[in-house]
């Protein structure tokens, strides 16, 4: 290949380099994502802010018109095969490509890399880390208050005292809390269906981008 020919195909190659690069770099600052659209009516009960570590029912579909900001960088933090959790990571993956979110996976190779599996969502500054897996509650119980800056959505489970970044999708059948704590309901495998985890994770997904945090949105409609 004569020189100027190759010289120019170097050029494009390090340009589409460069190129894949800076689109995947979250590195770099970005525009912190905003709600788009307004929730409906009976999505938070109540006129004023609901309490901390309270607890919501809204009304079923309420939170359908919210959507994220183009560009919503998200970890989906995720730990176990068991098909409540593949159920919730696949509806989570769903609504990360119909809403157009940056999203990346974390796993948990094992039962001796949870809490590094928390430690690697988080040391990637998304704009959101969503968990999905009742193995991580405890990890995520010992990380979460250290920092406070980062958001987290847990579906299927909670934290027994979650701090105020800390928002979490609920139902009769999914509430775990942690080992050794009671739950708010007896689990229940079979309750997490392809239509429940898809509407929990669009419900969290609303509270968090409308302010809604550090409650647990408590969903039986579905």
């Amino acid at each position: 290949m004569p020189r100027p020919r190759l010289a120019a195909a170097l050029a494009v190659a390090a340009a589409l380099l460069t190129g894949c690069a800076s689109g995947d770099d979250w590195s770099e600052p970005h525009p912190s994502p905003s709600a788009v659209g307004a929730p409906g009516a009976g999505f938070v009960d109540g006129p004023g802010e609901p309490a901390p570590e309270s607890t919501v029912t809204p009304e079923p579909g309420s939170w359908a018109r919210v959507r994220p900001s183009a560009g919503m960088r998200v970890v989906l933090l995720t730990a176990g095969q068991d098909r409540p959790t593949k159920t919730l990571v696949e509806a989570v993956r769903a609504w990360a490509e119909a809403e157009d979110v940056d999203l990346r996976t974390v796993t948990a190779a094992d039962g001796t890399d949870l809490l590094p599996a928390v430690t690697r969502a988080v040391d990637l500054r998304p704009d959101l880390v969503v968990s999905a897996g009742n193995d991580l509650i405890d990890p995520l119980a010992a990380v979460t208050p250290s920092h406070l800056d980062q958001r987290f959505l847990v579906v299927g489970a909670e934290l027994a005292e979650p701090t105020h970044n800390v928002t979490a999708v609920d139902w009769t059948g999914g509430s775990f809390r942690g080992e050794g704590l009671g739950m708010s309901s007896t689990y229940d495998p079979a309750s997490f269906t392809e239509a429940r985890c898809a509407a929990a994770v669009r419900a969290g997904a609303a509270a968090v981008l409308t302010g809604h945090t550090g409650i647990v949105v408590w969903l039986d409609e579905y």
